[in-house]
Protein backbone atom coordinates (compact mmCIF):
# COMPACT_ATOMS: atom_id res chain seq x y z
CA UNK A 1 0.00 0.00 0.00
CA UNK A 2 1.32 3.43 -0.96
CA UNK A 3 2.61 5.83 1.70
CA UNK A 4 1.27 9.38 1.59
CA UNK A 5 2.77 12.43 3.28
CA UNK A 6 0.95 15.20 5.14
CA UNK A 7 0.57 18.11 2.75
CA UNK A 8 1.00 15.94 -0.34
CA UNK A 9 -1.39 16.84 -3.18
CA UNK A 10 -2.94 13.99 -5.15
CA UNK A 11 -5.67 13.61 -7.82
CA UNK A 12 -8.72 11.63 -6.71
CA UNK A 13 -11.88 10.25 -8.30
CA UNK A 14 -14.62 10.21 -5.65
CA UNK A 15 -16.47 6.89 -5.72
CA UNK A 16 -19.06 7.11 -2.95
CA UNK A 17 -20.07 8.84 0.29
CA UNK A 18 -19.23 7.55 3.74
CA UNK A 19 -21.36 7.47 6.89
CA UNK A 20 -20.19 10.96 7.90
CA UNK A 21 -21.06 12.49 4.54
CA UNK A 22 -17.48 12.58 3.31
CA UNK A 23 -16.39 11.58 -0.18
CA UNK A 24 -14.42 8.33 -0.41
CA UNK A 25 -11.77 7.58 -3.02
CA UNK A 26 -9.08 4.96 -3.54
CA UNK A 27 -5.51 6.04 -4.33
CA UNK A 28 -3.27 3.13 -5.29
CA UNK A 29 -5.26 0.84 -3.00
CA UNK A 30 -5.42 3.25 -0.06
CA UNK A 31 -8.77 4.68 1.07
CA UNK A 32 -8.90 8.47 1.29
CA UNK A 33 -11.74 10.32 3.03
CA UNK A 34 -12.44 13.85 1.78
CA UNK A 35 -15.08 16.07 3.45
CA UNK A 36 -17.34 18.07 1.08
CA UNK A 37 -16.43 15.92 -1.97
CA UNK A 38 -19.21 14.14 -3.88
CA UNK A 39 -19.41 10.91 -5.90
CA UNK A 40 -18.29 11.19 -9.57
CA UNK A 41 -16.19 14.28 -8.81
CA UNK A 42 -12.57 14.51 -9.92
CA UNK A 43 -10.59 16.59 -7.46
CA UNK A 44 -7.13 17.67 -6.38
CA UNK A 45 -6.81 16.86 -2.68
CA UNK A 46 -4.26 17.59 0.03
CA UNK A 47 -3.47 14.94 2.64
CA UNK A 48 -4.25 16.16 6.18
CA UNK A 49 -4.00 12.96 8.24
CA UNK A 50 -2.66 9.42 7.91
CA UNK A 51 -3.91 6.38 9.81
CA UNK A 52 -2.78 2.79 9.37
CA UNK A 53 -5.34 1.83 6.73
CA UNK A 54 -6.61 5.14 5.39
CA UNK A 55 -5.88 8.83 4.96
CA UNK A 56 -7.90 12.03 5.27
CA UNK A 57 -7.64 14.93 2.88
CA UNK A 58 -9.18 18.28 2.04
CA UNK A 59 -10.40 19.55 -1.30
CA UNK A 60 -7.92 21.86 -3.02
CA UNK A 61 -9.67 22.08 -6.38
CA UNK A 62 -12.66 20.43 -8.05
CA UNK A 63 -11.72 19.63 -11.62
CA UNK A 64 -15.01 17.93 -12.47
CA UNK A 65 -18.11 18.75 -10.41
CA UNK A 66 -20.98 16.41 -9.62
CA UNK A 67 -24.23 17.39 -11.32
CA UNK A 68 -25.79 17.21 -7.85
CA UNK A 69 -23.44 19.77 -6.26
CA UNK A 70 -25.22 22.97 -5.17
CA UNK A 71 -24.04 26.17 -3.52
CA UNK A 72 -24.75 26.00 0.25
CA UNK A 73 -27.24 28.64 1.35
CA UNK A 74 -25.67 28.96 4.80
CA UNK A 75 -22.26 30.64 4.60
CA UNK A 76 -20.96 29.20 7.91
CA UNK A 77 -22.09 25.60 7.59
CA UNK A 78 -18.59 24.42 6.57
CA UNK A 79 -17.16 25.88 9.79
CA UNK A 80 -19.27 23.77 12.13
CA UNK A 81 -18.89 20.17 10.99
CA UNK A 82 -17.35 18.14 8.19
CA UNK A 83 -20.47 15.95 8.20
CA UNK A 84 -22.77 18.68 6.92
CA UNK A 85 -23.98 18.02 3.37
CA UNK A 86 -25.71 21.23 2.31
CA UNK A 87 -23.55 21.13 -0.82
CA UNK A 88 -25.53 18.09 -2.03
CA UNK A 89 -28.92 18.63 -3.73
CA UNK A 90 -31.73 17.71 -1.35
CA UNK A 91 -33.27 14.79 -3.33
CA UNK A 92 -29.84 13.16 -3.39
CA UNK A 93 -29.46 13.79 0.34
CA UNK A 94 -32.55 11.64 0.85
CA UNK A 95 -31.13 8.82 -1.25
CA UNK A 96 -27.82 9.10 0.62
CA UNK A 97 -29.65 8.64 3.92
CA UNK A 98 -31.18 5.39 2.71
CA UNK A 99 -27.66 4.36 1.70
CA UNK A 100 -26.50 5.08 5.28
CA UNK A 101 -28.74 2.21 6.36
CA UNK A 102 -27.29 -0.05 3.67
CA UNK A 103 -23.73 0.73 4.81
CA UNK A 104 -24.51 0.10 8.46
CA UNK A 105 -26.27 -3.19 7.71
CA UNK A 106 -23.40 -4.33 5.51
CA UNK A 107 -20.93 -3.58 8.29
CA UNK A 108 -22.76 -5.45 11.08
CA UNK A 109 -24.61 -8.05 8.95
CA UNK A 110 -27.67 -8.94 11.08
CA UNK A 111 -29.52 -12.08 10.07
CA UNK A 112 -31.13 -11.72 6.63
CA UNK A 113 -29.86 -8.16 6.17
CA UNK A 114 -29.59 -8.39 2.38
CA UNK A 115 -33.35 -8.95 2.11
CA UNK A 116 -34.45 -6.09 4.40
CA UNK A 117 -36.83 -3.71 2.64
CA UNK A 118 -35.38 -0.19 2.88
CA UNK A 119 -38.13 2.28 2.01
CA UNK A 120 -37.32 5.65 0.37
CA UNK A 121 -36.41 8.36 2.90
CA UNK A 122 -39.27 10.69 3.84
CA UNK A 123 -38.02 14.28 3.53
CA UNK A 124 -39.27 17.84 3.93
CA UNK A 125 -40.85 20.11 1.35
CA UNK A 126 -38.92 23.10 2.74
CA UNK A 127 -35.78 21.78 4.51
CA UNK A 128 -34.70 25.03 6.21
CA UNK A 129 -35.56 26.75 9.53
CA UNK A 130 -36.65 23.39 10.92
CA UNK A 131 -34.93 23.31 14.32
CA UNK A 132 -37.41 24.28 17.03
CA UNK A 133 -34.72 24.40 19.71
CA UNK A 134 -31.56 26.46 19.99
CA UNK A 135 -28.73 25.64 22.39
CA UNK A 136 -25.95 28.17 21.91
CA UNK A 137 -22.81 28.72 23.97
CA UNK A 138 -22.14 32.35 24.93
CA UNK A 139 -18.76 34.13 24.98
CA UNK A 140 -17.49 37.71 25.32
CA UNK A 141 -14.78 38.73 22.87
CA UNK A 142 -11.81 40.89 23.79
CA UNK A 143 -13.50 43.97 22.31
CA UNK A 144 -16.52 43.46 24.57
CA UNK A 145 -18.86 42.03 21.92
CA UNK A 146 -20.97 39.07 23.04
CA UNK A 147 -21.48 36.17 20.61
CA UNK A 148 -23.55 32.98 20.74
CA UNK A 149 -23.19 29.86 18.65
CA UNK A 150 -21.66 26.40 18.43
CA UNK A 151 -18.11 25.11 18.65
CA UNK A 152 -16.29 24.27 15.46
CA UNK A 153 -15.95 20.50 15.24
CA UNK A 154 -13.12 19.19 17.39
CA UNK A 155 -12.10 22.63 18.70
CA UNK A 156 -12.84 25.24 21.37
CA UNK A 157 -13.40 27.88 18.70
CA UNK A 158 -16.92 29.27 19.01
CA UNK A 159 -18.58 30.05 15.67
CA UNK A 160 -20.91 33.05 15.96
CA UNK A 161 -24.33 32.08 14.56
CA UNK A 162 -26.42 35.18 13.90
CA UNK A 163 -28.44 33.73 11.03
CA UNK A 164 -28.30 29.93 11.11
CA UNK A 165 -30.58 28.81 8.30
CA UNK A 166 -31.65 25.57 9.95
CA UNK A 167 -32.76 27.33 13.15
CA UNK A 168 -36.28 28.63 13.70
CA UNK A 169 -36.11 32.32 12.79
CA UNK A 170 -37.93 33.61 15.89
CA UNK A 171 -35.63 31.93 18.40
CA UNK A 172 -32.62 32.93 16.30
CA UNK A 173 -33.74 36.58 16.62
CA UNK A 174 -34.26 36.11 20.37
CA UNK A 175 -30.73 34.71 20.79
CA UNK A 176 -29.29 37.68 18.87
CA UNK A 177 -31.23 40.10 21.06
CA UNK A 178 -30.07 38.37 24.24
CA UNK A 179 -26.46 38.94 23.17
CA UNK A 180 -27.11 42.66 22.66
CA UNK A 181 -28.86 42.93 26.06
CA UNK A 182 -25.97 41.16 27.81
CA UNK A 183 -23.72 43.83 26.30
CA UNK A 184 -26.12 46.64 27.22
CA UNK A 185 -26.40 45.65 30.87
CA UNK A 186 -22.80 44.41 31.12
CA UNK A 187 -23.79 41.03 32.50
CA UNK A 188 -20.98 38.57 33.30
CA UNK A 189 -20.31 35.90 30.67
CA UNK A 190 -18.70 32.56 31.42
CA UNK A 191 -15.04 32.11 30.56
CA UNK A 192 -13.41 28.69 30.91
CA UNK A 193 -10.35 30.18 32.57
CA UNK A 194 -11.66 32.52 35.29
CA UNK A 195 -14.96 34.34 34.75
CA UNK A 196 -18.29 33.17 36.17
CA UNK A 197 -21.48 34.10 34.35
CA UNK A 198 -23.91 33.17 31.57
CA UNK A 199 -22.58 30.16 29.65
CA UNK A 200 -25.47 28.87 27.49
CA UNK A 201 -28.73 30.14 25.98
CA UNK A 202 -31.44 27.54 25.42
CA UNK A 203 -34.63 28.50 23.57
CA UNK A 204 -37.47 26.33 22.26
CA UNK A 205 -40.50 27.35 20.19
CA UNK A 206 -43.72 25.44 19.65
CA UNK A 207 -44.64 24.94 16.02
CA UNK A 208 -48.28 24.54 17.10
CA UNK A 209 -48.74 27.75 19.14
CA UNK A 210 -45.58 29.80 18.59
CA UNK A 211 -44.94 29.87 22.36
CA UNK A 212 -41.30 30.23 23.42
CA UNK A 213 -39.46 29.10 26.55
CA UNK A 214 -35.98 30.34 27.47
CA UNK A 215 -33.33 28.91 29.81
CA UNK A 216 -30.23 30.83 30.88
CA UNK A 217 -27.55 28.37 31.97
CA UNK A 218 -25.15 30.20 34.28
CA UNK A 219 -22.12 29.34 36.39
CA UNK A 220 -22.79 32.36 38.65
CA UNK A 221 -25.67 33.05 40.99
CA UNK A 222 -28.40 35.34 39.72
CA UNK A 223 -30.32 38.16 41.35
CA UNK A 224 -33.93 39.11 40.63
CA UNK A 225 -36.24 41.42 42.60
CA UNK A 226 -33.57 41.70 45.30
CA UNK A 227 -33.35 37.94 45.80
CA UNK A 228 -30.27 35.81 45.10
CA UNK A 229 -30.56 32.31 43.61
CA UNK A 230 -29.29 29.79 44.52
CA UNK A 231 -29.52 31.18 48.03
CA UNK A 232 -26.02 31.44 49.55
CA UNK A 233 -25.29 29.81 52.91
CA UNK A 234 -23.55 32.94 54.13
CA UNK A 235 -23.44 36.60 53.15
CA UNK A 236 -21.84 37.22 49.76
CA UNK A 237 -18.54 39.06 49.54
CA UNK A 238 -18.21 42.26 47.52
CA UNK A 239 -16.57 40.28 44.69
CA UNK A 240 -19.33 37.67 44.72
CA UNK A 241 -21.99 40.38 44.48
CA UNK A 242 -20.17 41.87 41.52
CA UNK A 243 -20.30 38.48 39.78
CA UNK A 244 -24.08 38.14 40.17
CA UNK A 245 -26.08 37.89 36.94
CA UNK A 246 -28.63 40.67 37.45
CA UNK A 247 -31.71 39.52 35.56
CA UNK A 248 -34.23 42.31 36.26
CA UNK A 249 -33.55 44.52 33.22
CA UNK A 250 -32.83 41.81 30.65
CA UNK A 251 -35.92 39.86 31.71
CA UNK A 252 -38.12 42.96 31.44
CA UNK A 253 -36.78 43.90 28.01
CA UNK A 254 -37.04 40.38 26.58
CA UNK A 255 -40.60 39.68 27.68
CA UNK A 256 -41.77 43.11 26.52
CA UNK A 257 -40.12 42.85 23.11
CA UNK A 258 -41.04 39.21 22.39
CA UNK A 259 -44.65 38.49 23.32
CA UNK A 260 -44.11 34.84 22.30
CA UNK A 261 -42.00 34.21 25.42
CA UNK A 262 -44.16 32.45 28.03
CA UNK A 263 -41.42 31.31 30.43
CA UNK A 264 -37.83 32.12 31.36
CA UNK A 265 -35.80 29.85 33.65
CA UNK A 266 -32.29 29.83 35.08
CA UNK A 267 -30.15 26.74 35.44
CA UNK A 268 -27.19 26.80 37.83
CA UNK A 269 -24.18 24.98 36.39
CA UNK A 270 -20.92 25.94 38.15
CA UNK A 271 -18.96 22.80 37.24
CA UNK A 272 -16.37 22.71 34.46
CA UNK A 273 -17.93 19.90 32.46
CA UNK A 274 -19.29 19.46 28.95
CA UNK A 275 -22.79 18.80 30.29
CA UNK A 276 -25.28 21.44 29.18
CA UNK A 277 -27.24 21.62 32.43
CA UNK A 278 -26.51 21.65 36.12
CA UNK A 279 -28.73 20.02 38.74
CA UNK A 280 -30.80 23.06 39.79
CA UNK A 281 -33.33 24.99 37.70
CA UNK A 282 -35.45 27.95 38.80
CA UNK A 283 -38.39 29.58 37.00
CA UNK A 284 -37.87 33.36 36.74
CA UNK A 285 -40.86 34.34 34.63
CA UNK A 286 -43.90 32.18 33.97
CA UNK A 287 -46.88 33.36 32.05
CA UNK A 288 -47.10 29.59 31.49
CA UNK A 289 -44.71 27.01 32.92
CA UNK A 290 -45.02 24.87 29.78
CA UNK A 291 -45.46 25.38 26.06
CA UNK A 292 -48.21 23.63 24.10
CA UNK A 293 -47.02 21.58 21.15
CA UNK A 294 -48.96 19.36 18.78
CA UNK A 295 -48.20 16.06 17.06
CA UNK A 296 -50.42 13.62 15.15
CA UNK A 297 -53.98 14.40 16.30
CA UNK A 298 -53.40 15.74 19.82
CA UNK A 299 -51.71 18.55 21.78
CA UNK A 300 -49.39 18.15 24.74
CA UNK A 301 -47.42 20.26 27.23
CA UNK A 302 -43.62 20.55 27.39
CA UNK A 303 -41.63 21.65 30.44
CA UNK A 304 -38.43 23.61 29.72
CA UNK A 305 -36.08 20.66 30.23
CA UNK A 306 -38.32 17.85 28.91
CA UNK A 307 -37.06 16.15 25.75
CA UNK A 308 -38.82 16.57 22.43
CA UNK A 309 -37.73 16.14 18.83
CA UNK A 310 -35.86 19.13 17.36
CA UNK A 311 -37.87 19.08 14.13
CA UNK A 312 -41.58 19.39 14.95
CA UNK A 313 -42.74 18.99 11.35
CA UNK A 314 -40.85 15.75 10.82
CA UNK A 315 -41.75 14.51 14.30
CA UNK A 316 -45.29 14.19 12.93
CA UNK A 317 -43.92 12.04 10.13
CA UNK A 318 -41.67 9.96 12.39
CA UNK A 319 -44.30 9.25 15.03
CA UNK A 320 -46.92 8.61 12.37
CA UNK A 321 -44.63 5.97 10.88
CA UNK A 322 -44.06 4.45 14.33
CA UNK A 323 -47.82 4.16 14.89
CA UNK A 324 -48.29 2.68 11.41
CA UNK A 325 -45.52 0.12 12.03
CA UNK A 326 -47.04 -0.87 15.37
CA UNK A 327 -50.44 -1.48 13.72
CA UNK A 328 -52.23 -1.07 17.08
CA UNK A 329 -55.13 -3.38 17.97
CA UNK A 330 -57.75 -2.95 20.71
CA UNK A 331 -56.34 -5.82 22.80
CA UNK A 332 -52.71 -4.64 22.59
CA UNK A 333 -50.86 -3.88 25.79
CA UNK A 334 -48.10 -1.49 24.75
CA UNK A 335 -44.84 -0.62 26.50
CA UNK A 336 -43.31 2.68 25.38
CA UNK A 337 -39.65 2.57 26.44
CA UNK A 338 -37.74 5.87 26.42
CA UNK A 339 -41.21 7.46 26.29
CA UNK A 340 -40.19 11.10 26.91
CA UNK A 341 -43.36 13.16 27.44
CA UNK A 342 -45.48 10.32 26.05
CA UNK A 343 -45.75 11.43 22.43
CA UNK A 344 -45.70 8.07 20.62
CA UNK A 345 -47.78 6.31 23.26
CA UNK A 346 -50.52 8.94 23.07
CA UNK A 347 -50.69 8.27 19.34
CA UNK A 348 -51.93 4.72 20.02
CA UNK A 349 -53.68 5.17 23.40
CA UNK A 350 -57.17 5.39 21.87
CA UNK A 351 -56.63 2.20 19.88
CA UNK A 352 -55.12 -0.17 22.48
CA UNK A 353 -55.96 -1.67 25.85
CA UNK A 354 -53.11 0.02 27.74
CA UNK A 355 -49.89 2.01 27.40
CA UNK A 356 -47.08 1.73 29.95
CA UNK A 357 -44.11 4.08 29.58
CA UNK A 358 -40.87 4.91 31.34
CA UNK A 359 -38.07 7.45 31.02
CA UNK A 360 -35.07 8.39 33.13
CA UNK A 361 -35.92 12.13 33.08
CA UNK A 362 -38.32 13.08 35.91
CA UNK A 363 -39.46 16.25 34.07
CA UNK A 364 -40.48 14.17 31.06
CA UNK A 365 -42.47 11.68 33.13
CA UNK A 366 -44.18 14.51 35.03
CA UNK A 367 -45.22 15.96 31.66
CA UNK A 368 -46.34 12.52 30.41
CA UNK A 369 -48.60 12.02 33.44
CA UNK A 370 -50.00 15.54 33.18
CA UNK A 371 -50.59 15.21 29.43
CA UNK A 372 -52.31 11.83 29.82
CA UNK A 373 -54.64 13.26 32.45
CA UNK A 374 -55.43 16.35 30.36
CA UNK A 375 -56.09 14.22 27.27
CA UNK A 376 -58.36 11.90 29.24
CA UNK A 377 -56.26 8.76 28.76
CA UNK A 378 -57.00 6.55 31.77
CA UNK A 379 -55.19 3.59 30.23
CA UNK A 380 -51.73 5.23 30.36
CA UNK A 381 -49.25 4.57 33.16
CA UNK A 382 -45.81 6.22 33.49
CA UNK A 383 -42.80 5.70 35.77
CA UNK A 384 -39.37 7.28 36.20
CA UNK A 385 -36.53 4.82 35.69
CA UNK A 386 -34.66 2.58 33.30
CA UNK A 387 -36.57 0.23 31.02
CA UNK A 388 -34.32 -2.72 31.86
CA UNK A 389 -35.30 -2.38 35.53
CA UNK A 390 -38.97 -1.44 35.20
CA UNK A 391 -40.11 -3.87 32.47
CA UNK A 392 -39.12 -7.04 34.43
CA UNK A 393 -40.96 -5.63 37.47
CA UNK A 394 -44.07 -5.08 35.37
CA UNK A 395 -43.87 -8.65 34.08
CA UNK A 396 -43.49 -9.98 37.61
CA UNK A 397 -46.58 -8.03 38.67
CA UNK A 398 -48.60 -9.56 35.82
CA UNK A 399 -48.40 -6.92 33.08
CA UNK A 400 -47.42 -8.73 29.89
CA UNK A 401 -46.92 -6.49 26.87
CA UNK A 402 -47.96 -7.60 23.39
CA UNK A 403 -46.16 -4.68 21.73
CA UNK A 404 -43.01 -2.72 22.53
CA UNK A 405 -41.83 0.64 21.22
CA UNK A 406 -38.19 1.63 21.78
CA UNK A 407 -36.82 5.08 20.95
CA UNK A 408 -33.29 4.99 22.41
CA UNK A 409 -30.57 7.67 22.41
CA UNK A 410 -27.74 7.58 19.86
CA UNK A 411 -25.92 4.94 21.93
CA UNK A 412 -28.66 2.45 21.06
CA UNK A 413 -30.23 -0.13 23.34
CA UNK A 414 -28.60 -0.84 26.68
CA UNK A 415 -27.32 -4.42 27.03
CA UNK A 416 -29.62 -4.99 29.99
CA UNK A 417 -32.63 -3.87 27.93
CA UNK A 418 -31.61 -6.21 25.09
CA UNK A 419 -31.55 -9.00 27.65
CA UNK A 420 -35.03 -7.98 28.84
CA UNK A 421 -36.44 -7.83 25.28
CA UNK A 422 -35.00 -11.19 24.23
CA UNK A 423 -36.19 -12.82 27.44
CA UNK A 424 -39.80 -11.59 27.39
CA UNK A 425 -40.14 -11.03 23.60
CA UNK A 426 -43.42 -9.17 22.91
CA UNK A 427 -45.17 -10.14 19.66
CA UNK A 428 -44.57 -6.76 18.00
CA UNK A 429 -41.51 -4.51 18.26
CA UNK A 430 -41.05 -1.05 16.76
CA UNK A 431 -37.54 0.42 16.96
CA UNK A 432 -37.26 4.19 16.38
CA UNK A 433 -33.58 4.91 15.74
CA UNK A 434 -31.53 8.11 15.58
CA UNK A 435 -28.24 6.33 14.79
CA UNK A 436 -28.00 3.81 11.94
CA UNK A 437 -24.78 2.29 13.29
CA UNK A 438 -26.16 1.39 16.73
CA UNK A 439 -29.41 0.30 15.09
CA UNK A 440 -27.57 -2.18 12.85
CA UNK A 441 -25.55 -3.40 15.83
CA UNK A 442 -28.72 -3.97 17.88
CA UNK A 443 -30.37 -5.76 14.95
CA UNK A 444 -27.60 -8.37 15.08
CA UNK A 445 -29.20 -9.53 18.32
CA UNK A 446 -32.84 -8.65 17.67
CA UNK A 447 -32.87 -10.44 14.30
CA UNK A 448 -32.36 -13.69 16.20
CA UNK A 449 -35.80 -13.19 17.75
CA UNK A 450 -37.72 -11.01 15.28
CA UNK A 451 -38.27 -10.84 11.55
CA UNK A 452 -37.49 -7.38 10.17
CA UNK A 453 -40.44 -6.47 7.94
CA UNK A 454 -39.10 -3.11 6.72
CA UNK A 455 -37.02 -0.06 7.65
CA UNK A 456 -38.41 3.42 6.94
CA UNK A 457 -35.87 6.27 7.07
CA UNK A 458 -37.10 9.76 7.99
CA UNK A 459 -35.05 12.92 7.44
CA UNK A 460 -35.21 14.74 10.76
CA UNK A 461 -32.02 16.73 10.15
CA UNK A 462 -31.75 17.97 6.55
CA UNK A 463 -28.24 18.93 5.38
CA UNK A 464 -26.54 16.62 7.89
CA UNK A 465 -25.26 13.05 7.55
CA UNK A 466 -27.83 11.80 10.05
CA UNK A 467 -31.16 10.07 9.63
CA UNK A 468 -33.87 8.61 11.82
CA UNK A 469 -35.40 5.24 11.02
CA UNK A 470 -38.46 3.25 12.03
CA UNK A 471 -38.08 -0.54 12.03
CA UNK A 472 -41.11 -2.82 12.02
CA UNK A 473 -40.44 -6.22 13.60
CA UNK A 474 -42.52 -9.28 14.41
CA UNK A 475 -41.64 -12.14 16.77
CA UNK A 476 -40.27 -15.29 15.13
CA UNK A 477 -42.17 -18.51 15.68
CA UNK A 478 -38.91 -20.05 16.90
CA UNK A 479 -35.95 -17.90 18.09
CA UNK A 480 -32.62 -18.51 16.40
CA UNK A 481 -30.62 -18.10 19.62
CA UNK A 482 -30.89 -18.25 23.39
CA UNK A 483 -31.84 -14.95 25.11
CA UNK A 484 -29.03 -12.41 25.08
CA UNK A 485 -27.19 -12.02 28.37
CA UNK A 486 -25.86 -8.60 29.32
CA UNK A 487 -22.65 -10.02 30.76
CA UNK A 488 -21.78 -11.43 27.34
CA UNK A 489 -20.25 -9.27 24.64
CA UNK A 490 -22.44 -8.22 21.71
CA UNK A 491 -19.51 -9.30 19.57
CA UNK A 492 -20.43 -12.94 20.21
CA UNK A 493 -23.53 -12.34 18.07
CA UNK A 494 -21.69 -10.46 15.33
CA UNK A 495 -20.69 -11.94 12.00
CA UNK A 496 -17.45 -11.13 10.20
CA UNK A 497 -17.67 -8.38 7.66
CA UNK A 498 -16.76 -9.19 4.11
CA UNK A 499 -14.12 -6.94 2.67
CA UNK A 500 -15.31 -4.61 -0.05
CA UNK A 501 -13.75 -5.53 -3.36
Amino acid sequence: MINLKIGQKIPLNIERMGINGEGIASYHGRLVFVPYALPTEEILAEITENARNFSRAKVVKINKKSKYRVKPEDRVYHELSSSHIMHLAYPQQLEFKRDLLRQALEKYRPTGWRKYELLPTLGMEHPLRYRNKLQFQVRRLNNGDVIAGLYKEGTHHLVNLENCLVQDEVIQNIANRICRLIEKYNLPVYDERKVMGIRTIVARRSQKTGEVQIIFVTSARISLDGQVWPAPREELSKRQRKDLVKMDDILSDLTEEFQEIVSVSANFHPKKTSEIYGDRTQMLFAEKETITEGVLDYDFELSPRAFYQLNSEQANVLYGEAVHALNPKKDDRVIDAYCGVGTIGFGVAKKVKSVHGMDITPESIADAKSNAKRLGFKNCHYEVGKAERIIPNWYKSGHRATALIVDPPRTGLDDALLETITTYTPEKLVYVSCNVSTLAKDLVILSQFYSIEYIQSVDMFPHTARTEAVVKMRKLAQPLAAPFRAEKSKASYSKPRRKRK
